[in-house]
C-alpha cells in the first residue's frame, strides 16, 4: 500500500472513539475524494450510534421489566429499525459490496439470514404455544373469580382441572416440540391451502420455510455464532468502513435471535454460545451487558420454558395455586380466601399482559422475518448468485 505520512494504528478498533472510519481519511489525498468519502463516513457513523443508542436504552432496564414483553417489543423495534438503516446503507454501495473482500462477508451475513428465518418461525410456534397457555389461565381466573362474595368447591374443582391442564401443556417434551414443528406456519405463507400454493411459487418464500423434527434452536445459535469476528485494520480500511457495519449487524442479528431463544419457548433451546465484542465498539458494552444478565437468568432458571417475564409469572402462579387449591378445606380461612385473592390479581395482570401484547409481539416477529427476508433477496440479487 502506498506510504502516507499517517500513522495506521496497530489495533483495528483504537479509534473508534473518534470514529473507526477515521482511518481512511489520512489515507486519501484527492479532494474530490475527500467529500465523497466524508458523505459516506457520516452515514456509517450515524449507523453506529444509532446501535449504540438504541442497545444502550435497552441495558438501562430494571430487573423487573428485563425480558418482559414490553422489553421484547422495543428490542425488536431497535432491530428492525438498525436492520432497514443497514440495508439503506448496502443498497447504496452496492458496487462495493458485491466485490471482493465485500462479497464474502456479504454472503456469511446472508447465510447467517437464513438460519434466523427458521428462528423467527420457530419463536412464532412459541408465541403460539403461550396463547395456549393464556386460555387455561383464563378459565383458572374466570373459574375463582365468578364469585366475589364466597368461594365454593365448584369453583376450585373446576380450578383444579385448568390448572393440570395448564401444567401439561406447559411440559416441555420433545414430541410437544415435534407436533409444533410439523404444523409450523413460515411467515412467507396465509393459512389457507389456496393461498399456500399459490405462495410457494413466489419468490418471497422463505429458503427454509418449515423446521424439520430434529431442528434446534440451539445448534442454530451455534452455526449462527461460528466464525463471527471482528474484521482488522487492514480490511477497515479496504473497504472504507463498510466491513465493520457488516460485523456490527452481523452481532445485533446474532443477539437478537439468542433474546429471542432465551425468552419464548422453542424447539431445543439452548444458549450456549461464544458472544463477544471488542471493546472498542461504542455499543459493545450494552450489548454485552445484555447478553451476560440474559445467561444469568437462563442459570436461575434452567427448567423453565422460557425467560419471559410473563412465562415466569405464570409458572410460579401455577405451582403456587397448585399447591394451594390442593391443601384448601371449606370453608375457607380468612387467610387463605385473602390469598386466594391476592393471587387472583397478579393473575389479572400477568393474563392483561399477554392479551395485549402477544399479537403485537407476534407482529413484530412477522416483520422481523420479511425485513431479512426482502434484504437476502435484494442482496443474492446483487451479488448475482
Amino acid at each position: 500500500m502506498p506510504s502516507t505520512g499517517n500513522k495506521v494504528p496497530s489495533s483495528p478498533f483504537s479509534a473508534f472513539g473518534r470514529s473507526i472510519l477515521a482511518i481512511r481519511r489520512g489515507l486519501v489525498k484527492k479532494v474530490e475524494a475527500n467529500h465523497e468519502s466524508g458523505f459516506q463516513d457520516s452515514e456509517l457513523e450515524s449507523f453506529q450510534k444509532h446501535v449504540t443508542d438504541r442497545f444502550r436504552d435497552l441495558s438501562v432496564v430494571s430487573d423487573d421489566d428485563f425480558l418482559s414483553i414490553a422489553w421484547m417489543h422495543k428490542l425488536l423495534d431497535a432491530f428492525i429499525f438498525c436492520h432497514e438503516e443497514f440495508r439503506a446503507i448496502l443498497l447504496k454501495n452496492k458496487d462495493q459490496v458485491s466485490k471482493s473482500p465485500l462479497d464474502q462477508s456479504l454472503s456469511e451475513f446472508l447465510e447467517r439470514s437464513v438460519k434466523a428465518l427458521d428462528i423467527c418461525n420457530a419463536s412464532r410456534d412459541g408465541i403460539e404455544k403461550i396463547h395456549t397457555w393464556l386460555k387455561h389461565v383464563e378459565i383458572i381466573s374466570c373459574a375463582l373469580g365468578s364469585n366475589q362474595r364466597a368461594f365454593n368447591e365448584g369453583q376450585f374443582r373446576r380450578a383444579r382441572k385448568a390448572l393440570m391442564d395448564l401444567a401439561l401443556a406447559m411440559l416441555d417434551e420433545k414430541e410437544s416440540g415435534s407436533a409444533f414443528s410439523r404444523r409450523n406456519r413460515s411467515f412467507g405463507r396465509n393459512s389457507t391451502s389456496k393461498d399456500h400454493h399459490c405462495q410457494l411459487k413466489g419468490h418471497s418464500r422463505s429458503h427454509s420455510w418449515s423446521v424439520s423434527p430434529s431442528w434446534s434452536a440451539a445448534k442454530q445459535l451455534q452455526s449462527i455464532a461460528s466464525n463471527l469476528v471482528p474484521p482488522r485494520a487492514n480490511e477497515i480500511i479496504a473497504t472504507r468502513g463498510l466491513a465493520v457495519t457488516i460485523y456490527t449487524m452481523n452481532s445485533v442479528l446474532l443477539f437478537v435471535l439468542l433474546a429471542l431463544v432465551a425468552a419464548i419457548p422453542c424447539q431445543d433451546r439452548g444458549l450456549n454460545i461464544q458472544f463477544s465484542v471488542p471493546r472498542q465498539f461504542p455499543w459493545s458494552s450494552s450489548v454485552t451487558s445484555l447478553y451476560e444478565r440474559i445467561m444469568e437468568e437462563s442459570r436461575k432458571r434452567k427448567n423453565s420454558n422460557g425467560l419471559l417475564k410473563e412465562i415466569n409469572q405464570v409458572e410460579r402462579f401455577t405451582r403456587h395455586m397448585t399447591d394451594l387449591v390442593d391443601s384448601v378445606h371449606f370453608p375457607l380461612t380468612g387467610d387463605q380466601k385473602v390469598e386466594v385473592e391476592v393471587n387472583l390479581k397478579e393473575l389479572t395482570l400477568v393474563c392483561e399482559a399477554l392479551i395485549d401484547g402477544l399479537d403485537p409481539l407476534e407482529g413484530q416477529v412477522k416483520e422481523a422475518f420479511r425485513k431479512i427476508m426482502t434484504c437476502r433477496i435484494e442482496m443474492l440479487d446483487l451479488l448475482g448468485t
